[in-house]
């Protein structure tokens, strides 16, 4: 059996979630696969995956293989990408997770520039509005918004961006312009919620030294970001979103940008990647172009 190959395999099947898509993945029959997964059980002399008639689960034991295996060929492509990067053009693939509205909004308007300086280095991009794993989703770094729960990841700040009270024109013809944050209160907004936090009520401003929240009444909830500007473009109600999110729609007249004299509450953006001895060339020219080009475009948001 050879090791490496069966490492490779094994944490195909984790990634794409059964033997048939790793398969596919690989280009090499199921039955070769579940050969492949059963000579490494037997082994390592233990179960690394549950298996049903619909789903392939990974154990306890499975999931530290897991963690191990993915260590173990991030540092065989880094010795084999800081090899080929000596020799000229760095190599590989980056699997980047992030949002949709990043991904639309912020990374893919500038990676024109990225494939220019890195031709050899090919992006996967991963885009989901949840928190992953990124060990268990098999992704090399991710780009989000906010504040991070960090736990074994490497931080990179790229820029911070604030966010804006916008409303319709149409909006503005029926109901009136809030002229001070008291006025809030007499408005109707867009609610959004999502699995880690809700932001649909509350709305953070700096007043001085002081932050202010305002207590917002929701005419309607959405749960997507896109969904939730096009509410407010539609004039279900004001909303409150980051200035990258809405600046073409400001820019075009869809929106109005509300109290601007208020000093908006800011978010960072940042760039996390697993700790890691040897990382990969092609992930580190990503995260450092993140951080130059990305980084430099926010600050004209």
């Amino acid at each position: 059996m050879d090791r490496l190959q069966a490492m490779e395999t094994f944490t195909l099947v984790v990634e794409t979630g059964g033997f048939k898509r790793a398969a596919e993945t690989l280009r090499i029959l199921p039955s070769t696969v579940t050969k492949t997964i059963k000579d490494l059980e037997a082994h390592l002399g233990v179960q690394l995956l549950n298996r049903t008639t619909r789903a392939v689960s990974v154990t306890d034991a499975g999931l530290r293989y897991y963690e191990s295996c993915k260590a173990i060929l991030r540092d065989i492509e880094a010795a084999e990408g800081e090899v080929a990067g000596r020799g000229g053009t760095i190599r590989g693939t980056v699997r980047v997770g992030t949002t949709p509205t990043l991904a639309r909004h912020v990374i893919i308007p500038a990676l024109p520039q990225f494939a220019a300086r890195h031709p050899g280095i090919y992006i996967d991009l991963h885009l989901s509005d949840a928190v992953i794993d990124l060990v268990h989703e098999g992704v090399d770094c991710v780009i989000r918004a906010g504040e991070p729960q960090l736990s074994n990841l490497v931080l990179r700040r790229l820029a911070r961006f604030p966010w804006y009270v916008c409303a319709s024109p149409a909006y503005l013809r029926r109901y009136g312009e809030p002229r001070s944050l008291a006025d809030l209160q007499a408005h109707l907004a867009v609610g959004y919620a999502d699995s880690r936090r809700s932001r649909s009520t509350n709305w953070t401003f700096r007043d001085g030294d002081e932050t202010v929240i305002v207590s917002m009444k929701d005419s309607i909830t959405v749960d997507d970001t896109d969904a939730y500007v096009a509410a407010g473009v539609a004039g279900l109600g004001l909303i409150r979103a980051g200035s990258f999110v809405v600046r073409e729609h400001l820019a075009e007249g869809r929106l109005v940008r509300l109290l601007a004299h208020a000093e908006p509450s800011t978010d960072p953006l940042s760039a996390l990647y697993p700790q890691s001895r040897h990382l990969s060339p092609a992930v580190r020219a990503f995260v450092d172009w993140s951080v130059e080009v990305i980084g430099r475009e926010a600050r004209g948001w």
